[in-house]
């Protein structure tokens, strides 16, 4: 085991990785721009290293500062957590060479699987069923592009070999339409990705978006921990996750979770990682692969038991993974809501001081946060400053601690979607289960109109 990991990164998952770091023994190192010196785990860390500005570009993009932080306090490894440095290819290997070890997977995976052409080409060798389309990435002959949507079928989309989080997406309907598509997509990831290069695939008109999470040694043992939906999304953002996936067949989920464990095996995948599918008809499709662990990851939690940061961590260490599948029981249903510092209609950022926070509590309610009261959420980061989880033997149970959860949850001094999340746990179609995509989207249209024709 670690001796002394750098956590290079901030916000909850860095409080979340110095917990996990904590109970294991292990000392932990704290990166921070000057914009978050006030952070909770700044404090309670055994070192912290200031490594720039607020900008990220200037402190948690900052490879050469992040690894000469490691240095001068002898870390052994480095957790990148989510978002910011996480799957990015470069840094894992210049990590490597500098001598640390990457808790995550080897450079040439995240590599791999990091272009959406090649993860879609791995997962067809490897078994896993993938969304019709282009076999990889387009042509550049109009005629070839037309022939190809043709025999995908309209609806298309197009996609951006290097995207993800949404951007570098656009939906063709017409035949018409789709050449011009196709370069204005190009136009755009080779801005956003410095990768021009983009793909087809059939747009599915109302899917579910469903995730494998997955666990493997360097020994080439794999297992997957469930699966979570996560279809309650706004403009491509997840808003409310959820485990396990309601209204799907046991049986269908044992399939696909073990293909994506052989999937793993296949080809020598190390750490945490998450499948994403789109579901629709009893089908699932393969769209993405996160090689990091995912935000949602503590509804996988606790309806399996493991520590999933805390098995990352072991696993980069060397060690097998201490569980086989036959051991990994489901038990109960996880709801997590994600808490932003946002006008929870407007979508509008609303960073400033926290003048009053209180946490939730009672049985089955987990709050992971780094704020407090007197914490300035600062203008310079994602807006979400917390995760809100509730555990329930039902998915009844689940939802309705997540209510009185919601209600006993106190943030002043700046806007919350904590409205929203309240409005959604009483949504029917929400309760029922099982809904698309789509829905947020639709019923937040829904709502505005409503609200416009009451003015």
């Amino acid at each position: 085991m670690f001796e002394k990991i750098l956590i290079a990164n901030r916000g909850e998952i860095a409080l979340r990785i110095q917990r996990a770091c904590r109970e294991l023994g292990v000392k932990t190192v704290v990166i921070y721009s000057e914009a978050d010196k006030e952070a909770k785990y700044v404090r309670l860390a055994d070192e912290a290293v200031c490594i720039g500005p607020a900008p990220s570009a200037l402190s948690y993009l900052n490879m050469p500062a992040i690894i000469s932080a490691a240095e001068v306090t002898d870390a052994e490894a480095i957790h990148p957590g989510y978002g910011f440095l996480s799957e990015n290819a470069d840094f894992a290997e210049r990590v490597e060479q500098s001598g640390f070890t990457f808790i995550g997977p080897r450079p040439e995976t995240i590599r791999l699987m990091g272009d959406k052409v090649s993860a879609k080409q791995t997962m067809i060798k490897a078994g896993v069923p993938c969304v019709p389309g282009s076999e990889g990435a387009l042509p550049e002959d109009p005629k070839e592009i037309v022939r190809i949507a043709r025999s995908v079928g309209y609806p298309v989309i197009i996609k951006a070999a290097g995207g993800g989080g949404g951007r570098g997406m656009r939906v063709v309907h017409t035949e018409a339409a789709v050449v011009n598509a196709v370069n204005l997509t190009r136009e755009e990831a080779g801005r956003a990705f410095g990768n021009s290069q983009v793909y087809m695939e059939k747009f599915l008109e109302n899917p579910r978006h469903i995730e494998i999470q997955v666990m493997a040694d360097q020994f080439k043992n794999a297992i997957w921990l469930g699966e979570r939906d996560c279809s309650m999304q706004r403009r491509h953002q997840k808003v409310i996750e959820e485990a396990p996936a309601p209204g799907i067949a046991r049986r269908l989920i044992d399939r696909i979770g073990d293909r994506c464990s052989d999937a793993c095996k296949k080809m020598g995948y190390l750490g945490a990682g998450t499948f994403e599918f789109l579901y629709e008809n009893n089908e699932f499709y393969f769209i993405e692969m996160n090689t990091r662990v995912q935000v949602e990851h503590p509804v996988s939690e606790l309806i399996t038991g493991v520590d999933i940061v805390q098995e990352q961590i072991r696993v980069a260490a060397g060690e097998k993974l201490r569980l086989r599948q036959r051991d990994i029981e489901f038990r109960g249903h996880a709801i997590e809501c994600r808490i932003n510092a946002e006008h929870p209609f407007k979508f509008t950022p609303s960073p400033g001081r926290i003048s009053s926070w209180h946490s939730p509590g009672g049985p089955g309610v987990r709050v992971d946060s780094h704020a407090y009261n007197g914490y300035f959420v600062p203008p310079n980061y994602d807006s979400m400053i917390g995760k809100l989880i509730t555990y329930g033997a039902t998915r009844e149970q689940a939802i309705n601690r997540m209510r009185i959860a919601l209600s006993e949850m106190v943030v002043e001094g700046i806007e919350t979607n904590i409205p929203l999340h309240r409005e959604m746990m009483i949504d029917a179609k929400f309760v029922e289960g099982g809904t698309s995509i789509h829905y947020l989207e639709h019923r937040l249209e829904e709502r505005k109109n409503v609200v416009a024709d009451d003015m």
